[in-house]
C-alpha cells in the first residue's frame, strides 16, 4: 500500500465522508489507470526469506530500500528511525507489506503502454540494486516454501496492530499478511451512476479475474489443492472487511451506501503524529462523534477516513477511485495485462454495457458460490449453468474490442490489445497455476525449489 494520507481536515459529519469519495469523479477525458504490484524477496543462495535488517553479512530489505533511494532519487518514508518506503510525486511510492513483500504503487497513467514503460524502468532499477545483494523476487501469488513462522516482520506499527488482531477475526489472516502477493488496478469513474455500474460489473467479474491470474498452488513446499490459494486465504481473513459486497447490487446503491458500510467496518488504528494507536475492533462512528474509548476527545480527520478505507479489503474497493483486488501476482506480462483488461472493460461504454448484460441476472447466492469455487476450480467453475471459461473468453473479446476502439498505439504501431495475449492463452488453455502443478509433478520431481529459478524475477 502507498504511504498514509496526512490530511488533517476535521470531519464533522457523515455527509462530509460521502462528499470526499464523490469528489473523485472526473470527466472521461481525464481517466487514468494505476497499478500496484507486490513481489516476495528471497536470498538466491539458500532460498530463505529476506528480513528487514538482513542476515549476517547479507543485506536485507532496509539495504534494498536504501539502494533504490540512491538509484531513483526518491524521498524516503521513515517510521521510528526505519526507512519503510520511498515516494515521488510524479511516479508513485515503494512500500513494504508485512512479510517484506516489495510493492510499487505506480502513478496514474494514461494507457497500458505507459504502464509497461513504468514497469520497465522500475524493474530495471530493482534488478540493478538487488543483484549485488543476492536478492531475487518470486513471480507468484504466494510463497511456495516459507512457513508462516519463517516470515520476517517489517518494522511498521500498523502491521503490529493488524497481526495482533487478525487471529481474533479469522483463521488465515496472518497468511494473507505474511505470505501472499497481489497485483491490483485502480480506475476512475465519472459520476455516482458510473461508479455503481463499474463497481457491480467489477465485483461480478472479479472471480473471472482471479481464475485468469491464478498463480499460487503451493504452500509449505507442497501442493495446497488450490489454483489460487491467495484468493482462498482472503475468504478466511476477516468477514467484516472482505467479500463480494452484495449490498452493492441492491436498489439505492451509491456513495452513501458504501460510506455506511465502511463506517461499520471495525477500525485497526488511529494515527496521531508518528504514533499508531491500537483501536482494533473500535467503531469509526465513535471517532466521528468524539467518543472513541481508547482516545477520548479525539475527533476524526479526512486522513483518518482515508487510512481507514485502506484497511477495508473487499474484492473491489471504493476510495476516490475503484480498485480491482482479486488477482495473484505474476510475471510482468501478467502484471501489465490487468490494467489493459480494466482499460478495455471499464473505459469503453460498449464493452461495459455488454459486460453488464452478462452478469446482471446473477443472484447474490450465485456470485458468492462462484467466489467460493474459483480458488480451487479456476475456469472450470460454473455460474448460472455457464462454464466460467466460456464467460472469460466472452469478456476478453469485449475487452479486446474496447481496446481496439481506444486505438492507442506505441512506437511500434501496436495498440493495447497486445497486452491481452497471456490472458487469452489462459482462457483457451491452462492457468499459470495449472502449468506449475504439471511442472511440480514432472520436471520438478515434487520439489518447489525450481520455482525460485523458473518463477523468479
Amino acid at each position: 500500500m502507498a504511504r498514509d494520507v496526512s490530511d488533517p481536515t476535521p470531519v464533522t459529519s457523515r455527509d462530509q465522508l460521502v462528499a470526499w469519495s464523490e469528489a473523485g469523479a472526473r470527466p472521461p477525458a481525464e481517466f487514468r489507470i494505476g497499478t500496484e504490484h507486490e513481489k516476495l524477496p528471497f536470498y538466491r543462495a539458500d532460498l530463505r526469506p529476506v528480513p528487514y535488517a538482513g542476515r549476517g553479512a547479507q543485506g536485507g530489505i532496509r539495504a534494498l530500500l536504501e539502494g533504490m533511494q540512491r538509484e531513483l532519487g526518491w524521498a524516503p518514508i521513515i517510521e521510528e528511525g526505519h526507512i519503510i518506503g520511498l515516494y515521488d510525486e510524479a511516479n508513485g511510492a515503494i512500500s513494504l507489506e508485512p512479510g517484506g513483500q516489495f510493492e510499487l504503487s505506480g502513478a496514474p497513467r494514461p494507457n497500458a503502454h505507459a504502464t509497461k514503460a513504468e514497469f520497465d524502468w522500475y524493474f530495471a532499477a530493482l534488478r540493478k540494486v538487488s543483484a549485488p545483494l543476492g536478492i531475487g523476487f518470486l513471480d507468484l501469488g504466494m510463497s511456495p516454501k516459507r512457513t508462516r513462522a519463517e516470515a520476517p516482520m517489517m518494522p511498521k506499527q500498523r502491521y503490529e496492530i493488524m497481526a495482533r488482531y487478525m487471529p481474533k477475526v479469522g483463521t488465515l489472516g496472518l497468511d494473507m499478511m505474511f505470505r501472499t502477493c497481489t497485483v491490483q488496478t485502480n480506475f476512475d469513474f465519472s459520476s455516482e451512476a458510473d461508479m455503481v455500474k463499474k463497481l457491480r460489473v467489477a465485483l461480478a467479474l472479479q472471480p473471472v479475474i482471479t481464475a485468469l491470474f491464478a498463480n499460487s498452488p503451493f504452500t509449505d513446499g507442497k501442493l495446497n489443492g488450490y489454483l489460487s490459494m491467495r484468493s482462498e486465504i482472503w475468504r478466511h481473513t476477516d468477514a467484516a472487511r472482505t467479500g463480494m459486497l452484495p449490498f452493492a447490487f441492491e436498489p439505492g446503491m451509491g456513495f452513501e451506501r458504501y460510506v455506511d458500510y465502511a463506517l461499520d467496518v471495525p477500525m485497526y488504528f488511529v494515527k496521531r503524529g508518528e504514533r499508531y494507536h491500537d483501536v482494533a475492533g473500535a467503531s469509526f462512528r465513535d471517532l466521528l462523534a468524539g467518543r472513541l474509548a481508547a482516545l477520548p476527545g479525539e475527533h476524526a480527520t479526512l486522513a483518518d477516513w482515508a487510512n481507514h478505507l485502506s484497511t477495508i479489503f473487499p474484492e473491489v474497493r471504493l476510495k476516490r477511485y475503484l480498485e480491482m483486488r482479486g488477482a495473484d501476482a505474476g510475471p510482468q506480462t501478467f502484471l501489465t495485462a490487468l490494467p489493459a483488461l480494466c482499460l478495455g472493460l471499464f473505459y469503453d461504454t460498449q464493452a461495459l454495457d455488454s459486460a453488464w448484460e452478462i452478469v446482471k441476472g446473477w443472484s447474490a447466492a450465485e456470485r458468492e458460490a462462484l467466489r467460493a469455487e474459483v480458488p480451487r476450480l479456476g475456469l472450470a467453475a460454473k455460474i448460472a449453468d455457464r462454464p466460467l471459461r466460456e464467460i472469460a473468453q466472452e469478456v476478453l473479446a469485449l475487452v479486446r474490442g474496447g481496446l481496439a476502439r481506444r486505438a492507442i498505439r506505441d512506437e511500434k504501431g501496436q495498440d493495447e490489445t497486445v497486452f491481452l495475449q497471456p490472458l487469452e492463452a489462459v482462457a483457451s488453455g491452462k492457468s499459470q497455476a495449472e502449468s506449475l502443478i504439471h511442472l511440480f509433478k514432472t520436471k520438478w520431481n515434487t520439489s518447489v525449489d525450481p520455482a525460485f529459478t523458473e518463477c523468479a524475477f
